[in-house]
């Protein structure tokens, strides 16, 4: 029976490329399931309801906050995002590794649900950097980049939270780590606990000549 798959939450501010950085993790390595996350926000151009997002009406978010459907949610920018519960378990139950893309106050309600899940925080190599990939992306006013900046400021008073810190500077290179960060996850003592009483058991019974 395959281990069990990790749950792990990638955030980083708005515009610093985790979309990207997971992205490219998915295509490259086979064991891993991308969490599609429902929110209330309107779709950008080019993005596909199952695809991206989820987008639900904030009367449908409600309901599914209601009947229990999501591990976490969390309003953000004025939209509703959540986790829909039913995905994630199934593909971790299947073995595969779920990494979901979520903002910090929803990443902080899954470690308190889950508490063995791995939190990663994407950061910019400068706060410039960041800056300029919002305004490069084209796909908000300076109104919202604004406010994309204001919540980074919050944002950046709970990264102490996180387990681990990724710099996206090169997509290569930090994509290579964060596959790195995850596979060392699988080999926590806490994990093989079945394994190691195994081995225990036998070395144990070579031990005593009894096999």
């Amino acid at each position: 029976m395959a281990q069990k798959g990790i749950l792990v939450v990638v955030s980083g501010f708005s515009g610093v490329g985790k979309g990207t950085v997971m992205k490219c993790l998915v295509e490259r390595y086979d064991n891993y399931a991308l969490s599609i996350s429902a929110t209330t926000r309107s779709p950008r151009e080019g993005e596909e309801d199952g695809r991206e997002y989820f987008f639900r009406t904030r009367e449908e978010f409600q309901r599914m906050i209601s009947d229990g459907e999501l591990i976490e949610h969390a309003c953000y920018c004025e939209n509703y995002y959540g986790t829909p519960k039913k995905y994630v378990e199934e593909q971790m139950d299947g073995g595969k590794d779920v990494i979901l893309e979520i903002e910090i106050q929803g990443a902080l309600n899954i470690k308190k649900k889950y508490p063995e899940t791995l939190l990663l925080f994407v950061m910019p190599p400068s706060a410039a950097v960041l800056r300029e990939r919002l305004e490069r992306r084209g796909t908000e006013t300076p109104d919202i980049i604004k406010a994309r900046l204001k919540r980074a400021c919050e944002e950046s008073e709970g990264i102490e939270n996180y387990d681990y810190i990724l710099i996206n500077d090169d997509l290569e290179e930090c994509v290579a780590k964060m596959h790195s960060l995850i596979m060392d996850q699988h080999l926590r003592v806490s994990r093989n606990l079945s394994f190691i009483n195994e081995i225990r058991t036998e070395v144990k019974a070579f031990s005593k000549g009894e096999i």
